[in-house]
């Protein structure tokens, strides 16, 4: 049975007090935290202030007041996030209006609304339809080659081109968005430029087995045994008699090695394979693998590696990346910056950027895949918005494996919450209808997944042999979820159902 939160002894001057001292924690909230608004960009002056009223608002226990306001016909302030101090005063001043107060810092829900709607747009472009996210497609080196396919993906409704700089290089980048303004000044579409850093590169970089035709595809079991051990070493290890009787698998970057305590699990391929650390010795980590969850056991190089217990101090800005940086700072409308982690590492990548942006800089993209960055969000955010433009990326894939599926759900709503909460921008990304992009068919429960993409303001597509008609879908999705739902608040578009039946009877 579900919880049900009594407010037996709840009266309007019980739930009234509560309310207003939120109110007057929200104020101690705006002087405790001045010094970090008065850095924000003048275009998130409100979102500053609004974010931290959100906080608060959600640091206290109010589940049995708004189950009295939802009881008296009132607000339960559930759908507060964008406007959470006007929200939370209009309440009060139903209860109360002795205790109703100008609102000064505050925005309300039409200031709210403009003020998400414009720093969508300034991030992603004009909507290509009203309010219906933009619709966001990884490119690839074949693309180049059949500019028409283009031409049909922006024509269907893509908006918005990812170029993924952890593979290919910058000519074939360049090539890449050659083709796309090409197709974008065939079809008078717009299309804005997003280039993903590659980040550290924390994977399996080759395999050392205990029978040779077994380097490239390692089959394993539950119980089976591996050592980790440095990728760079490998020409010194191989050497090593000891070694000849074992599964290695050698990794990067070396870091890695060093943050792992017995005990902590290790994740490779997308989750797929569960290790325990069983020993921590020098220069090499015992594991276990205690789960597999693919009809496929092999592990295989340049695959993956999730760390979720460890505490890993691997800068996300890897030196790769810095040579980058000048390429899209030409070439990109935003970077998405992978494996951020805190605010420091947000000052790292900005100071990167100001040497080599001559006009415009890229937007940055803070891509949630961490567990510690889903804790530092907010801070994440405030320092964020010291830029003109900002956006978020659910990186749905790593951040699963990190935080465990189960809690994927919880989790993403959050942070749709508290982007909500700073009007920043959310791309809803990994696996988006991937079954239909691969197969031309869709699965049930990925076309329930895309319908939660509303809720962002882009949604992304991975490449695929069906992308036009996963675009086509996914448009169709998109638009008709439209008339349910605005954000995280469902809103009553007449229903066809209740017209029949009316009319029928």
């Amino acid at each position: 049975m579900p919880k049900r939160y009594s407010f037996e002894g709840y009266t309007h001057h019980k739930v009234s007090t509560q309310l207003a001292e939120i109110v007057e924690e929200m104020t101690e909230g705006e002087k405790k935290f001045a010094h970090l608004l008065e850095e924000l960009h003048s275009n998130f002056k409100q979102s500053g202030y609004n974010l931290i009223h959100y906080l608060i608002l959600r640091s206290n226990e109010i589940r049995e007041a708004q189950e009295y306001l939802h009881h008296i016909g009132l607000s339960s302030l559930t759908n507060s996030e964008s406007h959470t101090l006007f929200q939370l005063q209009n309440v009060l001043s139903w209860l109360s209006p002795e205790q109703r107060v100008p609102l000064e810092s505050g925005c309300n829900f039409e200031t709210a609304s403009k003020l998400r709607a414009v720093h969508a747009e300034q991030l992603l472009g004009v909507f290509p339809i009203q309010d219906r996210p933009h619709i966001m497609v990884t490119f690839s080196s074949a693309l180049m080659q059949d500019r028409m396919l283009v031409e049909e993906m922006l024509n269907e409704g893509m908006s918005v081109a990812r170029i993924n700089c952890a593979h290919d290089n910058p000519e074939v980048w360049l090539n890449m968005i050659h083709v796309l303004k090409k197709a974008v000044a065939k079809t008078g579409r717009n299309c804005k430029v997003y280039m993903d850093l590659g980040g550290p590169k924390i994977r399996i970089r080759s395999i050392a087995a205990r029978k040779k035709n077994q380097n490239l595809l390692l089959p394993v079991c539950e119980g089976s045994d591996l050592y980790l051990r440095f990728a760079g070493e490998k020409d010194v290890l191989v050497k090593d008699r000891s070694m000849k009787n074992l599964d290695v698998l050698y990794v990067e970057p070396k870091e890695i090695l060093s943050h792992v305590s017995t005990g902590e699990h290790i994740f490779f391929d997308d989750g797929k394979f569960e290790a325990k650390v069983i020993s921590v010795e020098p220069d090499q980590v015992r594991v276990k693998i205690v789960r597999i969850s693919t009809k496929k056991p092999f592990l295989k190089p340049e695959k993956g590696i999730n760390l979720p217990d460890s505490d890993l101090n691997i800068p996300p800005l890897t030196e790769d990346d810095k040579k980058n940086i000048p390429f899209i700072c030409e070439h990109a409308d935003m970077v998405g910056y992978s494996f951020v982690n805190s605010p420091s590492d947000v000052e790292v990548l900005r100071s990167e950027i100001k040497k080599y942006a001559t006009h415009k800089s890229p937007a940055i993209i803070l891509k949630i895949e961490r567990l510690s960055a889903v804790q530092n969000l907010p801070a994440l955010l405030m320092n964020g918005m010291k830029d003109e433009s900002l956006g978020v990326m659910i990186a749905r894939g790593d951040l699963a494996v990190e935080i465990g599926f189960e809690r994927l759900s919880e989790i993403q709503e959050e942070i749709l919450w508290i982007c909500e909460a700073a009007h920043v921008p959310v791309i809803w990304a990994t696996q988006v209808l991937e079954t239909l992009n691969k197969t031309g068919y869709a699965t049930r429960s990925e076309i329930t997944d895309a319908a939660m993409g509303v809720r962002a303001e882009c949604v992304m597509l991975n490449k695929g042999k069906f992308i036009v008609k996963t675009i086509k879908t996914l448009d169709d999705i998109l638009t008709r979820q439209l008339g349910h739902v605005n954000k995280k608040r469902y809103i009553m578009r007449p229903l066809g159902i209740a017209r029949n039946f009316l009319q029928e009877g």
